[in-house]
């Protein structure tokens, strides 16, 4: 490997020398599955000690940049991409910065709007019988008056998770990860008490419907309902807050 790594000053080593090897592996200059150094070659590139070294390994290994193998052609090499660790990874920064007050629901719903609007419509030309046919199982139990709170809401889930999967675009799907596994339980676990959830349930048949009708301008007129009656809903739910409040 013929990379030439800058010296770095002792304050923070590890940081540098970590975002050095991220660089490289961002730019290209590190390709997927190619081992990295040893720590004695990294510490005498980099001149620091090899505890410095693993610090840096460390935090790469934090990032899912890089993974170990033990053994004597082991070593650290540059990780594949994870998409499902990477989505995961914005949903739970998504969902914190929600619960701080970063990124507001309303602000929410418009991304949601957007993002899953398009989603519906490539869904209307791309989704497949199997699709098709998970949508319309979580129509079902959603119609289920036994049905406890959780399991409505991690039906909603699983619905819109169906729809975006049937748009089969992996970057769409990658973005709406924060929207579906992260903002829709915080959606619900606001709305729950003022919503009615044969409404929801539809609204998704609406989406359904128009999916399976490949009807990209009625499934994104029912997406758009949806999205209003949550924004209704939550307004409904931040009224009685401060009225209980006062």
């Amino acid at each position: 490997m013929a990379i030439d790594f800058d010296k770095v000053v002792t304050v923070s080593a590890a940081k540098q020398i970590a975002e050095s090897i991220r660089t490289a592996i961002m730019d290209g200059r590190l390709k997927v599955d190619e081992r990295l150094p040893t720590e004695d070659e990294l510490a005498q590139r980099f001149q620091v000690s090899r505890p410095t070294v693993r610090e840096a390994l460390k935090r790469l290994a934090a990032q899912h940049l890089i993974r170990s193998r033990r053994g004597p052609t082991g070593g650290n090499f540059v990780a594949s991409p994870a998409p499902e660790e990477a989505a995961q990874s914005l949903a739970n920064a998504t969902t914190l910065m929600v619960a701080v007050g970063d990124i507001s629901l309303d602000d929410m719903a418009t991304a949601r709007l957007e993002l899953e609007t398009v989603c519906c419509r490539l869904a209307a030309q791309n989704r497949t019988d199997a699709q098709l046919e998970a949508m319309r199982l979580e129509v079902e139990r959603q119609r289920d008056p036994a049905l406890t709170d959780e399991e409505f809401c991690a039906s909603d889930v699983r619905f819109h998770r169906a729809l975006v999967d049937a748009a089969g675009n992996a970057l769409l799907g990658y973005l709406m990860h924060a929207v579906v596994e992260a903002l829709e339980p915080v959606s619900n676990m606001i709305i729950f008490r003022v919503r009615d959830r044969l409404v929801v349930a539809d609204l998704h048949e609406r989406i359904l419907r128009a999916v399976e009708a490949r009807d990209p301008t009625a499934g994104a007129e029912a997406l758009a309902d949806l999205v209003a009656y949550t924004r209704d809903r939550y307004g409904e739910a931040l009224k009685r807050r401060a009225e209980r409040a006062g």
